[in-house]
């Protein structure tokens, strides 16, 4: 079938009621949580040809995250959908009024390539879980695993409730093209500024998950042996190609010997002497990539790593000491395995370094002070974050994960990702026993009192 073929035969599908029963939307989870288990090896392979993610990686980090997600919507689902009764004002006396919870219709999702499985499966359960009918877009750099995507979603789903478009640029803006109820979007900042543009021709509400330089911040006060261990796991984790990576470590002067020796131990312990050897180290998804990020590298700041290999387009995880915020490795997301450690002197300088910078994905804080914790996640804007970890406040179903700012707008995961594919009906039900005659032409002074009683 053609994109306009599939699209209006999903509204056709969603205009016929299908999706609105709680129940069809459960038994449509439970289909696709059997599918993700069935097929977990066929989906790590995949992962395994498309980045090198090893098959612990790849279940850790994509087919067991998405089950989470759909087992969680399977089981909040109803309760999510479910109508929520609100106080009244005296003046709509007598009435109910209460908030209902409604899909939008027909959704697109565009997913990246850096976690393709589960940037793709997750918004999917969500938007199914909300009453959708949905188009999923996954990247052309992450082929294998479009292709078992493609499988799992047409043995589970017919193409007029859940379909899957492959391909790149051309059919990325032909589906651009078309008017959806709503795009959900996860990739680069450029790419979002383009579906934010051509959205906002049909008014399309859109939810864009993007990226950004997300700082990690290293105070004199840290536990700096159990910080760079757990840096180094978030930063070089899939080859540092993750939105949520610590992008450079901004490190009290006082600590940063210490801080780098203890990451340079860390990446030798975690990766082997020989990283390049290691079966369980991943790759650059591809040429373009693995060159760009080539390029970041300042040999002359370089204290560990910094070889590569063009054949298996793999970088060996490297640090990079006395950057500053003029280094080229400083103007772009890095989305490598790239550690740039910039030092500050005296903790209010992190906020001069910071307030004026774009507001990043994420934003991580090495402390055991509580002052200067409270001081950074209240006084900076970033998208989310931790507290002395990294990366693990996106692997949970209980908050909501989004960006604000260059880093996206809107959120999702469990019931951030029910509402986000959900408009939110405010209605009124006026009881029709009484009705109070004050609001009617011709007005009436002796109503005034009344009236000022009722809206003060």
């Amino acid at each position: 079938m053609t994109i306009d073929e599939i699209l209006q035969k999903q509204r056709e599908f969603y205009q016929s009621g299908i999706t609105i029963p709680v129940k069809f939307r459960i038994e449509m989870l439970k289909r696709l949580y059997k599918a993700v288990k069935d097929y977990s090896d066929e989906i790590n392979d995949a992962l395994k040809s498309d980045l090198g993610k090893s098959h612990f990686e790849g279940f850790m980090c994509e087919s067991g995250l998405a089950l989470t997600e759909i087992s969680y919507m399977i089981k909040h689902t109803k309760k999510f959908a479910s109508e929520r009764r609100v106080k009244t004002p005296l003046a709509q006396f007598a009435s109910r009024s209460y908030v209902k919870p409604s899909p939008y219709g027909n959704v697109l999702i565009m997913s990246p390539w850096n976690y393709p499985f589960l940037l793709s499966i997750e918004p999917l359960a969500d938007a199914i879980a909300a009453g959708n009918t949905a188009i999923v877009k996954p990247s052309a750099y992450s082929p294998r695993t479009s292709t078992i995507i493609e499988k799992i979603v047409s043995e589970c789903f017919e193409p007029e409730y859940v379909a899957v478009v492959t391909g790149g640029r051309k059919e990325n803006s032909e589906l651009l093209d078309k008017k959806f109820d709503m795009i959900f979007f996860t990739g680069s900042q450029a790419v979002g500024k383009e579906v934010l543009r051509r959205a906002s021709e049909h008014l399309t509400p859109v939810v864009l998950e993007l990226g950004g330089k997300s700082p990690c911040i290293v105070d004199s006060t840290a536990k700096i042996k159990l910080a760079a261990k757990r840096i180094v796991f978030g930063k070089f984790l899939n080859c540092g190609q993750t939105c949520v990576a610590p992008d450079y470590i901004l490190c009290e002067r006082s600590v940063k010997d210490k801080l780098i020796k203890e990451i340079c131990r860390e990446i030798k312990e975690q990766y082997g002497k020989s990283p390049l050897n290691n079966p369980d180290y991943g790759r650059i998804v591809n040429e373009k990539h693995f060159e760009r990020i080539v390029g970041l590298i300042d040999k002359e700041k370089t204290i560990l790593g910094g070889d590569y290999c063009h054949e298996t387009l793999q970088i060996e995880p490297t640090v990079m000491e006395n950057v500053t915020f003029s280094d080229a490795v400083m103007q772009e997301e890095i989305f490598g395995p790239i550690m740039p450690i910039l030092t500050y002197d005296r903790f209010e300088d992190v906020f001069r370094l910071l307030k004026d910078r774009q507001k990043p994905l994420a934003l991580y804080i090495f402390s055991e002070n509580k002052k200067h914790i409270e001081r950074a996640t209240s006084e900076l804007s970033y998208g989310g974050g931790c507290i002395n970890d990294t990366i693990i406040h996106l692997a949970t179903s209980e908050m909501g994960f989004g960006g604000v700012g260059e880093s996206g707008m809107g959120s999702y995961h469990g019931k951030a990702g029910f509402d986000a594919f959900s408009h939110k009906k405010s209605i009124v039900d006026k009881k029709t026993w009484m009705d109070l005659p004050m609001r009617y032409q011709p007005y009436n002074k002796k109503y005034g009192k009344l009236l000022h009683m009722f809206l003060r």
